[in-house]
């Protein structure tokens, strides 16, 4: 027996169920982050924002730090999967390189969401040190500071467009629908999974798009206040001529984003 097949053994049932829990919890911020910029776009209230400014407006509410402790434990079943991910590769087809890829990948996304679910925790238990300024930005003025910094940020940025175009491919040719375990679904929620993640992904590529862009900026011209995230580019998006339309449409797509997370934790392959 190698040490895949023990890695494999190794892998309890309640895991991938906290790993489900974590999908869905994703799933539930780019609802609110959607319906927040829907309202915003249609002018009955609401804002562009991030996955930090969708906490914060659920951590407002009457109950809101109970929500967001659920919320910081469903993500935290997210990261461990992504962790689980980066040390078995279940997707390995035997090229190195992609694996090693997907690793990193997996590495990057579970410290991303151990930092949003560091901030729903922070935001449920009222710490105010906590919320500092924008955070890409803060990363940007240190890395400009270091030597080759410019250069790191352009290479985020080109990463992160990179990234938005295999968002946007994998939506556009449904990629996605080969981890759903067909068997289990009944054929509305398998058309609604597919219907949900196409639009969902391409919205989300168009906006990482955005993002990359702005860190490319921000390489160009050494301005840290060039470097935006999520809330940036749905502003962004606004400004443009037609924007509260351009608006409406990408902030229906980070909804049904989020509603293919949801179907995709109920239904993902977690064979390791």
């Amino acid at each position: 027996m190698n040490e895949k097949q023990v890695a494999k053994q190794e892998i309890k049932p309640w895991i991938k169920n906290f790993a489900r829990f974590g999908y869905m919890s994703k799933g539930v911020v780019y609802i609110l982050i959607g319906v927040l910029s829907l309202l915003a776009a249609i002018g009955t209230g609401g804002k562009t924002t991030d996955s930090t400014g969708a906490l914060e407006s659920v951590g407002s509410k009457p109950y809101g730090d109970i929500l967001l402790w659920i919320i910081a434990l469903g993500l935290t079943g997210y990261v461990v999967w992504k962790i689980i991910q980066a040390v078995n590769d279940p997707e390995n087809n035997s090229n190195e390189k992609k694996s090693l890829i997907r690793r990193v990948f997996y590495i990057v996304t579970a410290v991303i969401y151990s930092f949003l679910t560091y901030k729903a925790i922070t935001i449920a238990i009222k710490d105010s040190s906590s919320n500092g300024g924008n955070s890409q930005q803060t990363i940007s003025s240190w890395l400009l500071g270091q030597a080759f910094g410019q250069w790191i940020i352009g290479a985020i940025g080109i990463i992160i467009i990179g990234y938005g175009v295999v968002e946007l491919y994998n939506g556009w040719k449904e990629k996605f629908t080969k981890h759903f375990q067909r068997s289990k679904m009944n054929d509305k929620e398998f058309e609604l999974g597919k219907k949900a993640g196409k639009l969902g992904l391409i919205a989300r590529g168009i906006v990482l798009g955005i993002i990359g862009i702005f860190f490319i900026q921000t390489a160009i011209t050494a301005q840290p206040e060039k470097t935006k995230g999520l809330d940036g580019a749905l502003s962004e998006i606004a400004s443009q001529s037609y924007g509260q339309i351009l608006l409406a449409l990408v902030a229906i797509g980070l909804t049904l984003y989020g509603v293919f997370q949801i179907i995709k934790g109920k239904n993902r392959n977690m064979v390791l």
